[in-house]
């Protein structure tokens, strides 16, 4: 995930991280807390976002209008000594669940995806959690590039917050202005293609409140 997500933050000209790594220098970075490593984990960026949300009315008159379809929020355990399974975010899986029944659509329709890899195993957990693959196959769906440009499912062309950074208050709001960027066909040498429905996942609290809202380019 962080050689991919640089690679996509090299794309990304807002990005804090615009430069490319590679898997060596990953293994070979220093440890933080035993598995991540250095390249693991997220930087706390400086940065700011801004969503401008308008009625029916107003949207039709712009230029390229972005239709919010559903938004959900869950919560899960505190505590991370308090879940039972730290391989699962349940807060995900409901809030997921909840704004896929909002939008009548599923983890099948959803074209490109921001989600909160603020380390590289939050990247898995997330995109199991979102259905987008099955538990357990998470990290081999990276491996094989499925979500990468080009793949299956691209996850975080903007860089994530591991590459694009992560400025805290700001960064579900940056999630939701990438995706509008992608959905507009504005996302230069990093557009999904062809991409009409967008995802975004944003958490808090060692993952007890998740917010996940999908978003299209045409209304449902």
């Amino acid at each position: 995930m962080a050689v991919k997500n640089h690679r996509h933050g090299a794309l990304n000209p807002k990005a804090q991280f615009q430069k490319e790594i590679t898997l060596e220098q990953v293994l070979k970075s220093a440890l933080i807390a035993d598995p991540l490593k250095l390249y693991d984990c997220c930087p706390f960026s400086d940065g700011a976002a801004a969503v401008v949300i308008a009625s029916e009315e107003v949207a039709t008159r712009t230029r390229k209008p972005v239709w919010v379809l559903a938004s959900a929020q869950a919560g899960d355990e505190m505590c991370l000594h308090a879940k039972r399974d730290l391989s699962r975010a349940l807060a995900t899986e409901r809030a997921a669940q909840a704004a896929y029944r909002q939008a009548g659509l599923g983890p099948q329709d959803v074209d490109v995806v921001e989600l909160h890899d603020c380390f590289t195993i939050a990247e898995i957990v997330a995109t199991e959690g979102l259905g987008l693959f099955e538990p357990g196959t998470g990290g081999i769906a990276a491996e094989k590039g499925w979500t990468a440009l080009g793949g299956k499912v691209p996850v975080n062309p903007s860089g994530g917050l591991k590459a694009k950074g992560h400025p805290i208050g700001a960064t579900g709001a940056a999630q939701i202005a990438e995706l509008a960027t992608q959905l507009r066909g504005e996302a230069g040498p990093r557009q999904v293609e062809g991409a009409r429905i967008g995802l975004a996942h944003t958490l808090g609290g060692n993952t007890a409140t998740v917010l996940v809202s999908l978003f299209g380019r045409d209304r449902a």
